[in-house]
């Protein structure tokens, strides 16, 4: 069976357009700031840049889109012709210096849209982490229907412990040809990348995958899940984006013969991969904060709850919550009939009680801090749940043993640290 990632022909700029400001964030983040994307388009007014190839997400639905539309169609034109001189047959081995100054390592290539799927309970070898909303997918198809061309701001997730995939390239990047090292737009740190063809490299990663796909090694890491397809990769970041890629290619494939389904461009999106485990890759959960509920009153609601569910408080209980609110706050442990993660029986418990009590709000928090401080204001009653370290490997095992992972799970990173539209590919 054929690798889920693959190599690619990716397009790039010659070596002359530098990455400020080439190279643009990803159009689903600052979609409350217009004025970033202001500035954005001052710094890259009248020069080469993906900018003008995508459509910031913050424009969606407003007057613009249409207009902004036409230009991306003719510009993704002129750049094919003009811009676009550079090709790699292969991946592009990526590095980009964060805000903290890690470096966070990268594999940029194809997955196939074939072997991926964001129906809930697919066993696919690629799957989303969260939970897709399928109301987003249909802006974001006016855009790719038709296009000449993709840039990827998805970001699929590896579990490499042993670190055999991506971190060998980066062990002999120095023989490789280096095909871009600047500053990122708008203080987004770093990006360095290297072409990776050489034959022997590219076996190497093809080994690599065909070994992380490995049904064997698969249910000896995951023995609940033995007989399930292995799971390869999950996407981090870009989740919406890759699904309307496959729906377009769902759009297209009943119109191509079969000997072009097995081949077309667009049955291919192009996607960075990352290992989960290296420390350059940050998660962190996202609290809740529950406003009309004081920590007294939710508190018992959870207990009620919990008990009435097979669940029982214990001091030994594997998942634990944290409550807190008038400057108080206690931490359950939670045993009994429990979703894979905590951030899963919590999901649980809120969407039972909610409909009970439609005074009760919800908002996501980044930073337990943050939540907490929420939680502590006298002008109204709230109740922070603070959601535990994430591990890195829950992420696999939320996503193996409970379909995908609920929404507003975790985090990765911050926004100026996502990842920057850069390599090209033809969609024709």
């Amino acid at each position: 069976m054929s690798n889920c990632f693959l190599p690619a022909r990716i397009l790039l700029p010659g070596a002359e357009v530098p990455l400020d400001p080439w190279a643009c964030i990803a159009v689903d983040q600052f979609t409350s700031q217009p004025e970033y994307w202001q500035q954005a388009e001052r710094l890259a007014a009248g020069r080469p840049s993906t900018l003008h190839i995508v459509l910031p997400e913050a424009y969606l639905g407003t007057a613009q889109e249409a207009a902004r539309l036409a230009e991306i169609r003719q510009t993704m034109t002129r750049y094919r012709r003009t811009v676009l001189t550079r090709q790699v047959n292969g991946y592009v081995y990526v590095e980009r210096t964060q805000l903290d100054g890690t470096v966070r390592q990268g594999l940029v290539g194809m997955v196939d849209l074939e072997a991926y799927s964001y129906a809930a309970g697919a066993g696919t070898a690629i799957r989303p982490s969260e939970n897709t909303v399928v109301e987003r997918i249909p802006p974001r198809l006016r855009i790719r229907r038709g296009a000449e061309l993709e840039t990827p701001h998805v970001m699929m997730l590896a579990d490499d412990p042993a670190r055999t995939l991506i971190e060998p390239i980066g062990r002999c990047k120095d023989r490789l040809p280096c095909l871009y090292n600047g500053e990122l737009m708008l203080g987004g740190g770093r990006l360095a990348g290297w072409a990776v063809e050489d034959p022997d490299l590219l076996a190497g990663i093809d080994a690599a995958l065909r070994a992380l796909g490995d049904p064997e090694a698969f249910a000896a890491r995951w023995p609940q899940a033995a007989g399930q397809s292995p799971l390869v990769l999950a996407v981090g970041d870009g989740n919406h984006s890759l699904a309307t890629a496959k729906a377009c290619w769902e759009e297209l494939k009943p119109t191509l013969a079969p000997a072009e389904r097995a081949c077309h461009p667009a049955r291919y999106c192009l996607a960075e991969v990352c290992n989960v485990q290296s420390p350059a890759i940050e998660i962190e959960p996202i609290h809740r904060v529950v406003f009309g509920a004081a920590l007294p009153e939710l508190t018992d609601r959870l207990l009620n709850w919990a008990a009435a569910n097979g669940i029982t408080p214990g001091a030994q209980g594997p998942q634990r919550l944290t409550l807190a609110g008038g400057g108080q706050e206690q931490t359950l442990a939670l045993a009994g009939r429990l979703e894979p993660l905590a951030v899963g029986t919590l999901e649980r418990f809120l969407s039972d009680i909610l409909p009970e009590n439609p005074q009760w709000t919800v908002d996501y928090i980044h930073g337990a801090d943050a939540a907490r401080a929420l939680a502590a204001d006298p002008a109204r009653p709230a109740t922070a749940v603070l959601l535990p370290p994430f591990a890195k490997a829950d992420l696999f095992r939320g996503v193996v043993l409970g379909g995908v992972l609920p929404r507003k799970t975790f985090s990765m990173g911050h926004a100026e640290e996502k990842r920057y539209y850069n390599e090209c590919r033809s969609l024709l």
